[in-house]
């Protein structure tokens, strides 16, 4: 447990390759969403020693609300570097909570071709759910208050760490 009583981001990352590791062909594409679950997925395709190159998405200009949001300061370019149609793909996210950027992604992915199916890894579920989405491969489940947010950054050398936040 971190200062914070989080989990250790690393642990949860072993736990979620060893839950990924029989569900994983070479030929599964592991796509992150832009930062952290990106970092993962980098990360987790390594671990997974999988063959086809992992991709990223920003779903910025997905999200349903993005004229109340607004975009981020920084808007990375989605690379999706290998074929979707008819792939086993492995979405993974940071952190799941209200399920809207899940729905964002998919709607990004589709436009890249139909796959065969889509999985969904997640670091943490947070709960919270406004849409009817559920991961498959889950790190862990955390009840964080609705005043606070929890965020995956990268440490010093490298490995990943969970703070929390107010919601801003």
């Amino acid at each position: 447990m971190t200062e914070q009583g989080l989990p250790s981001a690393e642990t949860l990352l072993a736990t979620l390759t060893a839950q990924m590791r029989a569900q994983v062909t070479p030929q599964t594409g592991l796509i992150g969403i832009v930062t952290g679950g990106a970092w993962l997925a980098e990360r987790l395709h390594k671990a997974l020693g999988i063959a086809v190159p992992v991709g990223t998405l920003d779903v910025s200009f997905y999200r349903d609300d993005f004229r109340d949001r607004g975009l981020k300061r920084k808007v990375a370019p989605s690379t999706i570097p290998f074929e979707v149609d008819g792939r086993d793909l492995i979405l993974i996210d940071d952190v799941l909570n209200t399920g809207r950027t899940i729905r964002a992604a998919m709607n990004e992915l589709f436009d890249y071709g139909r796959p065969a199916s889509i999985r969904l890894a997640a670091l943490v579920d947070r709960g919270g759910r406004e849409l009817p989405i559920a991961a498959q491969f889950i790190g862990a489940t955390l009840d964080i208050p609705s005043a606070q947010s929890i965020d995956l950054e990268q440490a010093d050398g490298g490995g990943l760490r969970l703070v929390l936040q107010p919601v801003k």
